[in-house]
């Protein structure tokens, strides 16, 4: 029999989420390989607007936001969550055009996306001063605190700030705060509220893709935690509630039923149409912004837009 001590974070949170009153299963754990895969299609999507919203703004602002940035010699661009890297190779691209002097410090969960990043990368702005990392944020940010005298522009892109519960995205940037220097810039991806179809329709799409990522869950639970869990046995929803600005996904149980997980030595039972929530996506309006940036110990320095306004790449500097 496994023991607590013996059992991974994910095998210990998938416990505690699946015997709440309440069940749920995070989504920082959408990212595994396959659904880092599944996530890039998604990105794809015509439907799936923040993508393109924010390639628009890296693409034709980039020598904006390097202007605003102030920084008057060499620096570090530190991206939290970096993907594949196909946006940003534009804004390294511009600002290795402009003449300045940076190193690019990639950090993600997945070895195969910081893969896939390098040979992006490589192939855009060839003999870029990269340095990725695979693994936690807060140790690559705790290991330049202390050995970096160059200032940063820390990067957390694609409005990932809107899958934090409030009080949990307010903890998260207050702990980027503490791990920055005066004069250090965040660059904070977020979505917009705008027409709620336009929400619906990118966190719930025709092609099915959504329901594919939130299903590699259930996946990942069978392979890695050697569970026997019906996949078919499980529907995907999702709602955009435009009065509080967030949507909310959820895996839901089709008819009574358990599964089994060898790893947890523990069986897990589910009502017909019991709900597992999975992701929160909020949307913001530009006051909130300002407030969430005060709450956690920046300045918003500048909000760049794309021309429909759906979503913005928030300037903010540590003060």
């Amino acid at each position: 029999m496994a023991t607590t001590t013996l059992l991974s974070t994910f095998a210990q949170d998938v416990r505690t989420g699946l015997t709440d009153k309440n069940k749920y299963l995070s989504s920082k754990y959408f990212y595994d390989d396959a659904g880092s895969r599944i996530f890039m299609e998604i990105m794809k999507m015509p439907e799936y607007y923040p993508t393109g919203c924010e390639f628009e703004i890296i693409s034709q602002q980039s020598a904006q936001i390097l202007s605003k940035l102030n920084f008057s010699g060499p620096f570090n661009i530190v991206e939290f969550g970096s993907g594949d890297g196909m946006k940003t190779k534009h804004l390294l691209k511009a600002f290795t055009n402009a003449g300045a002097s940076f190193t690019y410090i990639p950090i993600d969960i997945s070895q195969e996306a910081i893969d896939a990043l390098e040979h992006n990368i490589n192939a855009f702005v060839p003999n870029i001063d990269m340095q990725p990392r695979t693994g936690d944020y807060f140790e690559v940010l705790e290991e330049l605190s202390t050995t970096s005298d160059v200032p940063s522009l820390f990067l957390f892109m694609g409005g990932n700030i809107g899958n934090y519960l409030p009080d949990d995205a307010l903890a998260l940037l207050q702990k980027f705060n503490a791990g920055m220097k005066h004069g250090d810039k965040l660059l904070v991806g977020i979505d917009l509220q705008k027409n709620p179809r336009t929400i619906q329709l990118a966190y719930d799409d025709p092609h099915g893709i959504t329901k594919a990522f939130n299903m590699n869950l259930l996946r990942r639970i069978n392979n890695e935690l050697e569970a026997d869990i019906a996949l078919d046995q499980f529907d995907f929803y999702s709602n955009y509630n435009p009065q509080n600005g967030e949507v909310n996904s959820y895996l839901v149980s089709l008819k009574k039923q358990h599964f089994h997980s060898t790893v947890l030595n523990q069986t897990f039972f589910f009502e017909k149409d019991e709900l597992v929530w999975t992701e929160l996506s909020k949307k913001y309006l530009i006051p909130q912004i300002h407030e969430l940036a005060a709450a956690s110990g920046f300045g918003v320095s500048h909000n760049f837009l794309d021309c429909r306004h759906y979503f913005t790449d928030s300037l903010w500097e540590k003060v």
